[in-house]
């Protein structure tokens, strides 16, 4: 079965002209959505997450309409695969029931890969670069050295809860609980 999908980015927009291609390409069904590609939560394309089933081709008239990223495609594409769904794109003319559809997004793929790896590669090396001039990385703490000890001080008395604690350090749980393991590995180190 055909599933098309359709989406506009404002209500102002309309839907026919997608419409009207995804029905001439065969869909037995055609599920909409007007969000911005930005938009985390579709509830259209969730419904056609739903309704596919192995065997089955999810269409659409444009690539961009489906996925907001290339990273965005790529998982589509995955999960597609996975359920052994085919993915039709009208405009760009790409079927991955076709071997060279599947070719086309495989090499799409790679591309999305490479970049994150260039990425993670450029990212180390600026860290190595400033941990070399002597700057370290992370987020400075929440509390001055007098008030992290005092922090630690309370939740080692015990006699105040973890959450009033906090409050009145202004601090949450995970940062209290990252001051007494820094002082505990302190005083081991000690």
């Amino acid at each position: 079965m055909k599933i098309g999908y359709a989406r506009v980015s404002t209500a102002e927009q309309n839907l026919d002209l997608q419409r009207d291609a995804l029905m001439a390409a065969g869909c037995n069904r055609v599920v909409t959505d007007k969000a911005s590609g930005a938009t985390a939560a579709r509830p259209g394309l969730e419904k056609v997450r739903e309704q596919l089933r192995a065997g089955d081709t999810l269409v659409v008239w444009r690539l961009d309409r489906l996925g907001r990223s290339l990273r965005d495609l790529i998982g589509w594409m995955t999960y597609l695969e996975q359920e052994k769904v085919g993915l039709l794109s009208l405009h760009e003319a790409i079927d991955t029931n076709t071997t060279s559809g599947k070719l086309t997004f495989h090499l799409f793929g790679a591309l999305a890969e490479f970049e994150r790896n260039l990425i993670r590669e450029r990212t180390q090396a600026g860290l190595a670069a400033a941990r070399s001039r002597g700057k370290k990385g992370g987020r400075p703490n929440a509390l001055s050295k007098d008030k992290r000890d005092l922090a630690v001080k309370l939740y080692n008395e015990a006699d105040m809860p973890i959450a009033k604690i906090c409050t009145m350090l202004g601090i949450s749980k995970p940062t209290l609980y990252a001051y007494v393991r820094a002082a505990d590995a302190e005083e081991n180190a000690a």
